[in-house]
């Protein structure tokens, strides 16, 4: 009896040799078209950080009122240096943000020391919701928000201009909806 051989689908050389072969490690794919997030984003990231600095500066400036004590000028000093750099690295942050419209698939893309591509197929997306804070309002901006059975491969979209973020919903909802009946 002769041992059954795997079929040569399975073997490498089965593999075309014109398949353009995509490393891991690149950051982003370049045969996609990205869209990216609204500038505004930025402004809103800003803001929000010139809060919490405002707020731990007053913390910080009550302690030292209370006991005078070297440590409190260092804290402070700490907190604007650490929110000069996170503000810089803000603006970069922002700008990586984009995503792809696929046949089968929304791509998002983020970050900038660790990059981040997470690959939403239509089939797999359970609903999407539509936020916006106040000052997002205020800002004209909302942050669309991608649900699967998954936790972990949520993925949103944040810096949207309104009009976008419904328009890009109803068509995720409805490819979801088209692409699910065949399950």
């Amino acid at each position: 009896m002769t041992e059954p051989r795997a079929p040569a689908s399975f073997t490498p050389a089965a593999v075309p040799a014109t398949v353009d072969e995509v490393s891991a490690l690149e950051p982003w794919p370049d045969t996609v078209a990205w869209r990216p997030v609204s500038r505004s984003l930025i402004t809103v990231e800003l803001i929000s950080r010139t809060v919490l600095v405002v707020v731990l500066l007053a913390g910080c400036v009550a302690g030292w009122i209370l006991a005078t004590h070297w440590a409190w000028p260092a804290a402070m000093a700490a907190i604007v240096v650490f929110a000069i750099w996170r503000s810089i690295v803000t603006v970069r942050a922002v700008k990586a943000w984009g995503y792809a419209e696929r046949d089968n698939d929304l791509l998002v893309r983020h970050g900038l020391l660790v990059r981040r591509l997470s690959i939403v197929p239509y089939a797999r997306m359970q609903f999407v919701d539509v936020t916006a804070g106040p000052l997002e309002r205020a800002f004209r901006l909302a942050t669309v928000q991608l649900h699967t059975a998954s936790a972990a491969s949520d993925a949103k979209i944040p810096g949207l201009p309104p009009d976008e973020a419904a328009r890009l919903r109803d068509r995720l909802t409805a490819l979801g909806e088209d692409r699910a009946e065949g399950l």
